[in-house]
């Protein structure tokens, strides 16, 4: 049975915040501030900020209008092919189910070819689902998000879960997530961590792979 890497695509395996930094400028005349909360990240020139209905309207009208402005996280594309030589890949992308097929063009575009699973809210019982899906493998979870890792801690305590934020602007400004296992922001000592996990043959709540570097 191969293990299995259940991984986030936006700030993980594409940028995503500068480039809708850019576009929130460009036709919205707002303001973004680097925040883990992008309601308040966001400013009117009139000072005022957008409410979180509004915030989430601007994100539709970038996905998928303008995902094409994303860019690839460097090394993500060599990692996930080294990885996938020895495990199963899904990404899980928070995203409404209509921009499945355009997150599946987009990251082939990049060279990046595996199983696309699109959720809205927490991402815990969508992981549960898929490691049992796959048997129940050693499954290591990379996203950015606190409130993913601490979903996927309570509903799948078996999964190692590891925090990227590939965005170092971003990466600077948000903690470290208290239910991640580890924190690690770059893809070439990320896969180490990821291999070492899958080598191991045991899952998370064996008490293996809490180290967090």
């Amino acid at each position: 049975m191969k293990p299995l890497l259940i991984c986030d695509c936006d700030e993980v395996l594409l940028h995503m915040v500068r480039h809708f930094r850019t576009w929130l400028d460009e036709v919205h005349a707002i303001e973004f501030a680097y925040s883990h909360d992008f309601a308040s990240a966001m400013t009117r020139a009139d000072g005022t900020r957008p409410s979180q209905d509004e915030m989430w309207g601007y994100l539709g009208g970038f996905f998928p209008a303008e995902m094409h402005r994303q860019t690839l996280v460097p090394h993500a594309r060599e990692a996930l092919a080294t990885l996938a030589e020895a495990a199963d890949i899904v990404i899980l992308t928070n995203l409404q189910d209509h921009c499945r097929t355009h997150r599946i063009d987009q990251l082939a575009e990049h060279g990046i070819d595996h199983r696309v699973e699109c959720n809205q809210g927490g991402k815990g019982e969508p992981v549960a689902r898929l490691v049992a899906e796959h048997g129940n493998p050693v499954t290591v979870f990379v996203d950015d998000l606190a409130v993913h890792h601490e979903s996927v801690a309570r509903a799948a305590p078996c999964v190692h879960r590891l925090q990227m934020i590939a965005e170092p602007e971003m990466a600077a400004v948000v903690p470290a997530a208290a239910h991640a296992h580890a924190r690690i922001d770059d893809w070439q000592d990320a896969a180490d961590w990821i291999a070492a996990r899958f080598a191991s043959g045991l899952p998370a709540d064996a008490g293996h792979g809490t180290s967090a570097s």
